[in-house]
């Protein structure tokens, strides 16, 4: 009966799966845009050195949607524009009377830039010419569409100045190329594949913004930055352009336990060159940029990887 019964709790524990690994949602945007693939490479960091846990990437309608999704546990992690998040985690703006106080930055991931793509031919080469055109200003719900509406009123204009449209990055590319719009707004990473491709069989042109429009803009919202799209990174876009650039902030929950934020941080700054491997933008993802540009306050479980490796916390990033 020994050996019987050895036997049998040998091959019970053969027969015993391993411990299912919890699975974490990363709450990204559109296809066409960056968020995507960059949620999908911090999916796959935590996928690889974060013991216990998977992840995945989801595709959303971006910044604004994501606050939600955090807010209310359908997602993990989020990225999302660093004004959205701001509006969101204060109660302000588009967030007014909604305040998601619930949301701790992570980390800056790298900035968007508010790119504003028309095509050669289309008489566009100001902001003023886009009156009385179509316009898209981005997925309804979507951080591009904030950054739309305050590029617009820089200039003195509004959505009631255009025939705006409400299209994700793939389908303004497509617009454009068909003739149904007649300029576009991305507020993502240079370079994002929907413009890449966009390029390859469209001549382009992007709007630059006057030294008055960029300043009128930074004016309302501190977040802006000026900042230069350099020429040739798109095919038929020869000359550096000023554009206004967006810190992209990775959010969780402060329900999120410290331990879990601490190595998901940890994680993803000691292998950030896989992230840089799915997209450029991530060279831009470091601890300098993070403590420089997240506007909310920080998750204490990323605080403390910060803490560890010797970083100076600004004062308005602790909890």
């Amino acid at each position: 009966m020994t050996i019987f019964k050895a036997l049998a709790a040998t091959a019970l524990l053969t027969a015993t799966p391993a411990l299912a690994q919890q699975q974490l949602s990363v709450a990204t945007g559109g296809t066409g845009g960056v968020y995507y693939p960059m949620g999908g490479g911090l999916a796959e960091v935590i996928n690889n050195h974060v013991e216990g846990y998977s992840a995945t990437a989801e595709v959303t309608g971006a910044s604004v949607e994501n606050m939600g999704l955090v807010a209310k546990g359908d997602a993990d992690l989020a990225l999302g524009l660093a004004d959205t998040v701001y509006q969101a985690q204060t109660g302000t703006g588009r967030f007014e009377g909604q305040q998601l106080e619930m949301l701790r930055g992570v980390a800056s991931m790298y900035a968007n830039m508010i790119q504003i793509v028309t095509l050669d031919g289309s008489g566009i080469t100001s902001l003023e010419d886009m009156k009385g055109k179509r316009v898209s200003v981005g997925a309804p719900g979507s951080g591009t569409e904030i950054n739309a509406a305050a590029v617009l009123a820089a200039a003195g204009m509004s959505y009631d100045d255009i025939d705006e449209q409400r299209l994700n990055f793939n389908e303004t590319a497509d617009a454009l190329a068909n003739g149904d719009i007649e300029a576009g707004f991305w507020s993502v990473g240079a370079p994002t594949s929907s413009i890449l491709n966009l390029a390859t069989t469209q001549s382009i042109r992007i709007i630059e913004l006057t030294d008055e429009q960029v300043a009128a803009a930074r004016e309302a919202n501190p977040l802006f930055a000026r900042t230069t799209l350099a020429g040739g990174i798109y095919e038929g876009v020869d000359e550096d352009v000023t554009v206004l650039g967006v810190p992209n902030v990775l959010v969780a929950s402060s329900a999120m336990s410290d331990d879990l934020a601490y190595e998901i941080t940890k994680a993803m700054f000691e292998n950030v060159a896989d992230l840089q491997a799915v997209h450029p933008a991530a060279n831009q993802t470091t601890v300098e940029f993070t403590l420089d540009a997240t506007p909310i306050p920080l998750h204490p479980g990323a605080m403390r990887y910060y803490e560890e490796i010797g970083a100076d916390i600004p004062d308005r990033l602790k909890p």
